[in-house]
């Protein structure tokens, strides 16, 4: 196999590598209950990207963490772009290869029917060869590697690109991070996907660029965790979401010792935070960023309501949102997100979004917030205050809200709601639902939130 890139590209662009492992023998994966070491892995990569048309991107359909692994750094070795739709529906799919035209698909799943130009991937299970070819590969610092398409839970997915360097340096933060918390060595299981690009930083990129081993595997269900958790040593670190953490809570399962939690997606209620820490006897760290920064910033809501950001990342407060300087970032990139900036700048706190902000005959209410504070509410197990129509004539946005809430009727709900905000803000309709459409990183998109509230009990 050739593996060829731009003469010119590697002139002007630093070399980095593939993988960071001092040692051969330096444990990536568990798949199975087997250690796959760092030796294994490239060979396993390798392999795949002989196995690649040629091509300027790829949509990575893998399901399983360790076939996405291969294929992410394949596709990278061959000098091509993966592709993440945000989803495998066929119409995100379908909708992300016409816009790479001539990309092709991969998977290690049999798919019926399969998107155009899609090849499955081989089997994993055989021997690592004998004899594992010397040296680690190099990609160029300014290669673009992938393209994550947010969830479209504000409007439609957009697309980001993403460098190798980019992704050196934003794991980088979440490396020191985690040192910090567990030690310079751990294992990851993670219950989020890895085409999301909070999956992709903990599941990916971490056992890529750090001293980490990742459980190959997605549990979904508390038993499952529990399992995936049990097959890897300690320490352990469980990535996850809010979700994720009320349903491994209310199963009353056991869980191995763990190190650390680390949640995002959603927004995480202290009461929820506490409850995990009391329940698993372990930290809580939540991250804070977006497929358009990755993350910058973290917390542990318990202790402290206020984000503490990562080394070099500076945020500049603006009417409509923040900019965000970091690291991984070319230039600034501007969130919807508002906030108030204390210790010497280098710690926040969230006062809503921009375009969830709203003011109703002078007085002014966060959607966020008012979610928050719908979340408290004793027997809500789950729910979301959104805006569910354009402005009147007077500019004022009609609120709605989906709650989960068993044993519990809307004007109980509402009559909560109504000690703890003021009347203008009081949801309505306010419409009691079995789950809400939360999609596989636990975000709601607005689409969906929509399709819900009209839907006919």
């Amino acid at each position: 196999m050739v593996i060829v890139h731009d003469p010119r590209q590697r002139e002007l662009s630093p070399l980095l590598p593939l993988l960071v492992a001092a040692d051969p023998a330096r444990v990536v994966a568990w798949r199975h209950g087997q250690a796959i070491s760092a030796a294994h892995f490239l060979a396993d990569v390798r392999a795949v990207a002989a196995f690649l048309p040629d091509a300027t991107a790829a949509v990575n359909l893998c399901e399983d963490r360790y076939a996405f692994l291969v294929a992410f750094c394949a596709v990278m070795l061959r000098g091509q772009t993966n592709l993440l739709p945000s989803s495998r529906a066929p119409q995100a799919v379908d909708e992300v290869m016409r816009a790479h035209p001539g990309c092709h698909a991969l998977g290690e799943q049999r798919l019926d029917p399969p998107p155009p130009n899609y090849r499955q991937l081989p089997s994993f299970d055989a021997l690592p060869p004998a004899q594992v070819e010397a040296g680690w590969p190099t990609i160029p610092a300014d290669q673009v590697v992938a393209i994550g398409y947010t969830s479209g839970s504000t409007g439609m997915p957009g697309a980001n690109r993403k460098t190798w360097g980019s992704f050196h340096a934003s794991n980088a933060g979440n490396l020191a991070r985690l040192h910090a918390t567990v030690g310079d060595r751990f294992e990851v299981v993670a219950t989020v996907p890895p085409q999301h690009m909070y999956g992709m930083e903990m599941s990916v990129l971490l056992p890529l660029l750090g001293d980490v081993g990742v459980h190959t595997g997605r549990p979904f269900f508390p038993g499952d965790v529990a399992a995936a958790l049990a097959t890897v040593p300690e320490p352990r670190v469980l990535v996850t979401t809010p979700v994720h953490l009320r349903a491994l809570i209310e199963s009353g399962i056991a869980l191995p010792p763990i190190a650390a939690m680390v949640s995002a997606t959603a927004p995480l209620p202290v009461e929820l935070a506490r409850a995990a820490e009391q329940r698993f006897d372990a930290p809580l760290l939540e991250v804070f960023g977006s497929t358009e920064t990755c993350v910058f910033a973290s917390r542990r809501p318990t202790v402290d309501e206020d984000w503490s950001l990562y080394d070099d990342v500076t945020l500049h407060p603006q009417p409509d949102g923040t900019a965000i300087e970091a690291p991984q970032l070319g230039a600034p990139v501007t969130l919807a997100d508002i906030v108030s900036l204390s210790g010497g700048g280098r710690r926040f706190r969230l006062c809503g979004r921009h375009a969830d902000m709203l003011e109703i005959a002078g007085k002014r209410a966060s959607l966020a917030d008012l979610t928050r504070r719908l979340l408290a509410i004793p027997g809500v197990r789950d729910g979301v205050v959104f805006q569910h129509g354009d402005g009147d004539a007077l500019g004022v946005h009609r609120i709605a809200a989906l709650v989960v809430a068993p044993g519990l009727d809307e004007q109980v709900i509402l009559d909560a709601l109504r000690r703890a905000i003021d009347p203008l803000f009081l949801p309505r309709p306010l419409k009691l639902v079995e789950a809400l459409p939360r999609n596989e990183t636990g975000k709601l998109p607005r689409a969906a939130l929509l399709d819900l509230l009209q839907a006919r009990d």
